[in-house]
């Protein structure tokens, strides 16, 4: 199966949860500098957010790029990733309207170590159908920045009820992680061509 029909799906997909996060944000009525300041966290909130979907759009745009074919249970476990990044837009505005409350701020977590983990299990799901020994499967290596992402994730969710401040700096720090270019993938195409 072609892999072209996925991408574009996904592509569609991730580009309408960043617009309906950007429309969540909603311009004060009032033409003041003040008037700004009560949508600082949804601001922040939505920076994080868009920071994360667009770290999901580039590596999966990267992971595909691998992949020579698609499977049947591909599309199901890419499905199953789209399904949790399209909560991120709900989770953002609950976090950010609310001023960082402890369980909007554990909910925002919980929807990332899904994402994280359904990322996860497409990674393997296209190994198994490329092989152990596929480039992909050489490029994804035993991804360790991935697990280490699940695991702060699942530390900041509890976390988030006593420190929610803390829980949000664990997030950031996972997108920190991410913004650094992961270089696996392409590295390994350009070994296998030459």
């Amino acid at each position: 199966m072609s892999k072209g029909r996925l991408e574009a799906f996904s592509d569609g997909v991730l580009a309408i949860v960043i617009t309906i996060m950007v429309l969540e944000l909603k311009a004060p009525s009032e033409p003041t500098v003040e008037a700004l300041r009560p949508l600082v966290p949804e601001f922040l909130s939505y920076v994080l957010s868009f920071a994360f979907v667009g770290i999901y759009w580039n590596n999966h745009h990267h992971l595909l790029q691998a992949a020579r074919h698609v499977t049947g249970w591909v599309l199901w476990a890419n499905l199953h990733l789209l399904f949790w990044l399209s909560l991120t837009p709900f989770v953002t505005a609950w976090m950010g309207r609310t001023c960082f409350a402890p369980w909007p701020v554990a909910a925002y977590g919980a929807v990332m170590l899904l994402a994280g983990f359904a990322y996860w299990v497409l990674t393997r799901v296209l190994i198994a159908g490329h092989g152990r020994e596929s480039p992909l499967a050489v490029a994804v290596g035993r991804d360790f920045k991935g697990l280490v992402s699940l695991a702060l994730y699942a530390v900041a969710i509890p976390l988030a009820f006593a420190e929610p401040e803390v829980a949000c700096g664990l997030y950031v720090v996972v997108a920190v992680v991410w913004l650094v270019p992961d270089r696996r993938i392409e590295s390994t195409l350009a070994e296998r061509v030459s």
